[in-house]
């Protein structure tokens, strides 16, 4: 235990996910060895995160406006809808550049045992949304991009289940299968599974 102000600070870092008591010590002590115009930028933009930002009353991205850069650029293709479980999920596929709709974004997964039913996600919204195409186009696709896991796959299928009865939506699930340069031999059984079945005709 440190005194006063480092042992609070190591504490705040500490709860941060991914952070342990040993990495909050070694930020905290590299802010500590560092220059004050370090600390007060950084006192700065933690700040304008708590003042600023704000959630995309359309998706639910983070966003700096009422609607994100996304919802509000008229070249997005608006009859196609990526769901994902965070805003992190957006800028990652929006990396692939190979997705040129729009998204919703859920504000997690379903998890039962933690607590995170339906009505603790954006699902309602993406009903609501749905239902209500204030722009005239009508949604084709839903593509549902939730994490391959089993959060992730129960978010999944009751998505399917709620949005089975939109006439003329197609639901749609990321494939999931083997990464580029990795080998068969330390693929999981899950991943191979869902490689296999996920093949496609090369000729």
């Amino acid at each position: 235990m440190y005194e006063g102000p480092i042992q609070d600070l190591i504490d705040e870092l500490a709860k941060q996910p991914g952070l342990g008591p040993k990495g909050a010590q070694r930020i905290a002590f590299h802010l500590l060895a560092g220059e004050k115009s370090d600390i007060d930028r950084l006192v700065a933009a933690l700040g304008r995160v708590r003042d600023d930002v704000v959630f995309c009353a359309e998706c639910g991205n983070v966003s700096a406006n009422r609607l994100c850069r996304i919802c509000s650029d008229s070249r997005r293709d608006a009859t196609k809808i990526c769901v994902v479980e965070e805003p992190k999920d957006v800028h990652a596929i929006e990396r692939t550049k190979e997705f040129t709709g729009r998204y919703h974004v859920l504000g997690g997964a379903l998890d039962p045992l933690s607590g995170i039913g339906p009505d603790q996600l954006r699902i309602r919204e993406l009903l609501r949304r749905l239902a209500n195409q204030e722009d005239g186009v009508d949604v084709s696709e839903v593509i549902v991009a939730t994490d391959p896991n089993t959060e992730g796959e129960a978010t999944a299928t009751y998505l399917q289940r709620m949005l089975k009865d939109f006439p003329g939506l197609s639901v749609t699930r990321l494939a999931s299968g083997l990464p580029m340069g990795g080998d068969l031999e330390f693929a999981d059984e899950l991943t191979l599974g869902r490689a296999l079945s996920g093949r496609r005709i090369l000729a």
